[in-house]
C-alpha cells in the first residue's frame, strides 16, 4: 500500500525507500524537506528522525534541503540506515511480524490426553468453588472449559493466561464477584472478546489482556468502575478510548509496546494513577491534563517519539520520582528548563540513593532518565 504525505503540494513525486530488506513506496511533495520525510518514515519504521540516515546516489541527504534541492525526483530510490538505539517500540520494523502469545511449551493433543493435571475433574471444580480461584494458566486450552461456568458468582479470580483461548464469551458476566481476570498471552483478537460480558464485572480490580493481538480497546472498558490495574501491553493498539477517564480508581496503567499515537484528554480524570508505562509507542506528545495526576510516581516514556512534556508536569505532579525518557528527543538539558525540575530531581536522587542503600540497584552509576544529548 502506497503512503501519502497529507501536507504534500501539487508537485507530487513517487519514490521508494529501501529499509531492512523491504521497500516502502511513498508519495510526497518535491518541496518537502528531508526532515519532513524522516518524520513521515518514523511511524512506518519505528526509527526516530535523529536516528535516520537517508542516502541517495551514495550521498547522505541534508535535513534542511528539500527533495527538489537534493535532486530527488519521481521514481527515485533512497536507502534508509538506522542508528543503533535511536528507535521507538521494540526496535526497527525490518519485516512484517504479528504479535504472538507469550512463549510457552506447546504440548501435542496426544500428550494432553495423558496428562490428568489438564483435565477438569469434579475434585478440581469443588476446589474452585471453595476458594473462588480458577487457575488454568499454561494448560494448553483452546476454549474455556464448561466446568468453569458451573462455579457460580463466587469466583474471585480467573486465570486462563498463556493458553490458546479463541473466545471470551459474554456469559463471563455470571462471575459478578470477579476481582482479577488474567487473559494475557492467548493471541486474542478484537473479535475474540465479548466486551459486554467483561463490562458488567463491576468489582473487577485487575484486568490483564497483554500479549494478544488487540487493535482496539473498546469504550466498554470505562464501565469497570472498580479497576485498579489495567495491563494492555504488547498488543497492536493505536489509541486508548476517551472512556478511560471513567476509571477514577485506576492506579496502574501499563500500555507499553503498542502503536499508540495519542492519548485522550480524559486521562487526567484518573486521579489515583500512580504508575503509567507508555514506552515503545508512537507518541509525539502528552495531553496537558497529565498535570492533574497528582499521585503519579512513575512515568515511563522510553522509546517514543516525544519531543516535549506538559510544561507544568514537575510543578503539579509532586509525587513523581521516576521518569523514563531514554531514546526520545528529550534531553536532560531540556528538562532542566521546566519549572519544578529541581524538586523533581531531588526526589529522584533520594529514591535512587535508597535503592542503592538497599542494594536494589547493582551499579552506583546514576541514571539520568533521559539521554544527555542528541
Amino acid at each position: 500500500m502506497e503512503l501519502e504525505d497529507p501536507t504534500m503540494a501539487d508537485s507530487t513525486i513517487k519514490l521508494t525507500v529501501k529499509f531492512g530488506g523491504k521497500s516502502i513506496p511513498l508519495s510526497v511533495s518535491q518541496d518537502c524537506t528531508v526532515k519532513d520525510l524522516k518524520s513521515l518514515l518514523q511511524p512506518i519504521t519505528n526509527v526516530l528522525p535523529r536516528g535516520q540516515k537517508l542516502i541517495f546516489k551514495g550521498k547522505v541527504l541534508v535535513e534542511t534541503s528539500t527533495l527538489k534541492q537534493s535532486d530527488v525526483g519521481s521514481g527515485a530510490k533512497l536507502m534508509l540506515m538506522a542508528s543503533q538505539g535511536l528507535h521507538q517500540g521494540e526496535g526497527p520494523v525490518l519485516k512484517e511480524a504479528s504479535t504472538r502469545p507469550i512463549s510457552r511449551t506447546v504440548v501435542s493433543d496426544k500428550v494432553d490426553q495423558r496428562k490428568p493435571s489438564l483435565l477438569v475433574d469434579k475434585k478440581r471444580t469443588d476446589r474452585w468453588k471453595a476458594t473462588g480461584v480458577i487457575a488454568l494458566a499454561q494448560a494448553n486450552l483452546k476454549e474455556i472449559p464448561e466446568e468453569v461456568w458451573d462455579c457460580g458468582s463466587g469466583v474471585r479470580v480467573l486465570d486462563i493466561s498463556e493458553n490458546f483461548i479463541k473466545e471470551v464469551p459474554a456469559k463471563i458476566s455470571s462471575f459478578g464477584s470477579m476481582q482479577k481476570l488474567l487473559l494475557q498471552g492467548n493471541g486474542l483478537s478484537d473479535e475474540s472478546i465479548q466486551w459486554e460480558g467483561i463490562a458488567s464485572l463491576k468489582r473487577l480490580m485487575l484486568l490483564s489482556i497483554s500479549h494478544n493481538n488487540l487493535t482496539v480497546l473498546p469504550a466498554a472498558v470505562g464501565s469497570l468502575i472498580s479497576l485498579r490495574q489495567l495491563d494492555v501491553t504488547n498488543n497492536k493498539l493505536t489509541s486508548l478510548p476517551n472512556e478511560l477517564g471513567l476509571l477514577t480508581q485506576l492506579e496502574i496503567l501499563k500500555a507499553n509496546n503498542n502503536r499508540i499515537t495519542s492519548l485522550p484528554e480524559s486521562i487526567g480524570n484518573c486521579s489515583f494513577l500512580m504508575e503509567v508505562d507508555l514506552s515503545a509507542n508512537i507518541l509525539s506528545e502528552l495531553p496537558e491534563t497529565f498535570t492533574k495526576l497528582r499521585n503519579l510516581r512513575t512515568l515511563e516514556l522510553n522509546n517514543t517519539g516525544l519531543k516535549t512534556l506538559p510544561t507544568a508536569l514537575f510543578k503539579m505532579c509532586l509525587q513523581l520520582s521516576t521518569l523514563g525518557l531514554h531514546n526520545t528527543e528529550i534531553t536532560v538539558e531540556f528538562l532542566r528548563q521546566f519549572e519544578g525540575w529541581d524538586n523533581f530531581d531531588e526526589r529522584r536522587r533520594t529514591k535512587h540513593q535508597k535503592q542503592l542503600d538497599f542494594r536494589v540497584v547493582g551499579s552506583g552509576q546514576f541514571d539520568e532518565g533521559a539521554d544527555k544529548s542528541w
